[in-house]
């Protein structure tokens, strides 16, 4: 009778911490699927986490729990195969720790993704983000963050965990070549270069804050890092007040995240090629950057303009001249 405990420690500490080094967030975002399968295993087994046996977490009941995400939790298909995809690795673990339950592994491994809609990715056009920025109380020291935190997030592109993680020791605000240093996705380290509008309110916001080298950038009401809830939070709060200004907002779902996207659509409406957008925003590959292209309404419109110039006429059909392939045409 193999307990499940002990192996799910062995998971975090040896493979995911020792052997993978695996970042912050993705322990976290594992701890949480885990977390939410004990809770469901517990109130369907009757049983504690510590006494429940491995062999009671099966590929029915794998099933059952993401039926349970999706149904009752209000999941969507996309975050559901986040929680299937923890919970392969722990298995894929265990195909090599315990190979005895190899065909328990298997009929779990085999458990497919959904196929989940791919959506146009939502961003902010130019007025609609000022509008944004426009609508935290500058004469509050909460409202100068949040203001410095969003125009950074909409030059840079950085992500929300990159964002609550900056530190001033990452900030290079001299006179030539400012830039920001993180370390991104993968452990990924990037440098994005600064406009003079973003350096003149980082320092200003370091002057009231404090520069100190390990001190975060953006600071929270107890001195320390915000949340990553918290920034979704002030994103909201001050898309709803824009949206009074800017109507169209009302027509977006404005998250953090999408004035990551606003970046990149900047950069690629300004003529930047892919493969530097694909470097500025720390992708993986250029072809991530493809999302862009299919969300930019004007390059389509300039194609359009493109197509309905040219000269009309009558379509001729072409033959060809060669004996050959006038033989093989007449087949």
């Amino acid at each position: 009778m193999t307990l499940l405990a002990p192996l799910l420690e062995m998971f975090f500490t040896v493979r995911l911490c020792q052997q993978r080094r695996a970042s912050v967030n993705t322990i976290n975002a594992y701890r949480d699927t885990f977390r939410l399968l004990l809770s469901f295993a517990q109130q369907n087994l009757g049983k504690k986490p510590s006494d429940m046996l491995l062999t009671e977490i099966d590929a029915p009941f794998i099933g059952s729990f993401l039926q349970h995400l999706e149904k009752d939790r209000g999941n969507s298909p996309k975050t559901c195969n986040v929680r299937l995809s923890a919970i392969h690795s722990f298995f894929s673990y265990l195909a090599l720790e315990r190979p005895e339950h190899g065909g328990l592994i298997q009929r779990v491994m085999a458990i497919p993704h959904k196929r989940c809609d791919r959506n146009i990715v939502n961003y902010l056009t130019q007025p609609e983000l000022e509008a944004i920025l426009k609508a935290p109380d500058r004469s509050t020291r909460i409202g100068r963050r949040d203001h410095a935190m969003m125009l950074v997030a909409s030059q840079t592109g950085l992500r929300v965990s990159e964002l609550i993680g900056l530190r001033v020791e990452q900030l290079v605000l001299q006179k030539t070549s400012p830039h920001v240093r993180c370390m991104g996705k993968g452990r990924k380290e990037r440098v994005t270069p600064l406009t003079k509008q973003v350096v003149a309110v980082l320092i200003a916001l370091l002057k009231e804050c404090g520069d100190k080298p390990d001190d975060p950038v953006f600071l929270n009401s107890r001195g320390g890092h915000l949340s990553r809830d918290a920034v979704e939070r002030r994103v909201t709060k001050y898309s709803s007040m824009a949206a009074k200004t800017c109507p169209s907002i009302k027509e977006k779902k404005v998250s953090p995240h999408t004035l990551r996207h606003t970046a990149a659509i900047k950069l690629l409406q300004a003529g930047i090629d892919r493969s530097v957008i694909a470097l500025w925003l720390g992708h993986e590959s250029v072809e991530t950057t493809q999302i862009y292209l299919h969300a930019d309404l004007t390059i389509k419109e300039e194609a359009l303009q493109k197509c309905s110039s040219l000269p009309e006429g009558r379509l001729i059909r072409y033959k060809p001249k060669d004996s050959l392939m006038s033989f093989l045409d007449s087949l």
